[in-house]
């Protein structure tokens, strides 16, 4: 007999809530949807939160909180802008700990900008410039120079900008995915406006800010 509703235990529940801290509902469907598989769920669950995320993207987000993040005993310190659509999930707890979670990840990862289409053109010029010389100088053809430069930029993506870095806690999800489900657990479009992250000792400071509309948090 197939898996139902009815097979659903309370621990199955319970375990995916902790997997993924979304709301008991959403949990017990996609058990349902994945005949008990706890980590298929997981995987169903980012995928809803994703689907909304992509829904809700062009949504205005004027409201939000500013938090910030120390570390290394006062070394490293991070002030991060994340944006909502209200005042009252702004101070819920599940927005509050993705703010402090954000601040906390650019505090270990020190990204230089926010997105993909923030990276400036002269940035991304100078990368590719790089690879591209780097791959000429294996002497392959230039077909093939041109796909290994373009896949060397995707990592260059996921080095810089923090929708595209694996989350600090969780490697297996990018920044992006962990707003997604968010997103998908609070039902507002959520974006990081803007961060500056100083350590001590280094000249000058990282400051990002993102200008090219609401992020689609992919």
């Amino acid at each position: 007999m197939s898996t139902t509703t009815v097979n659903i235990t309370a621990a199955q529940v319970k375990e995916l809530r902790d997997k993924t801290n979304a709301p008991m509902m959403d949990c017990k469907n996609a058990l349902t949807e994945t005949k008990g598989d706890v980590e298929a769920a997981v995987v169903w669950l980012r995928k809803k939160g994703v689907a909304t995320a992509a829904k809700k993207a062009t949504r205005t987000t004027s409201e939000g909180s500013v938090a910030s993040y120390i570390h290394a005993g006062g070394k490293i310190g991070v002030l991060v802008e994340v944006n909502c659509e209200s005042d009252f999930v702004a101070r819920t707890d599940d927005f509050k700990t993705l703010v402090h979670d954000i601040a906390m990840h650019i505090a270990a990862t020190d990204p230089r900008f926010i997105r993909k289409e923030d990276v400036t053109p002269e940035a991304f010029e100078k990368e590719k410039d790089i690879y591209r010389a780097q791959a000429a100088a294996t002497g392959k053809p230039a077909p093939v120079v041109e796909k290994i430069v373009e896949g060397k930029m995707g990592k260059f993506y996921e080095e810089v900008c923090l929708y595209e870095q694996p989350f600090i806690k969780d490697q297996t999800i990018t920044v992006s995915q962990l707003i997604a489900s968010v997103i998908g657990k609070l039902g507002e479009n959520i974006s990081v406006k803007r961060f500056a992250r100083f350590k001590v000792g280094d000249v000058g400071e990282t400051i990002a800010i993102s200008n090219a509309g609401e992020p689609s948090a992919e």
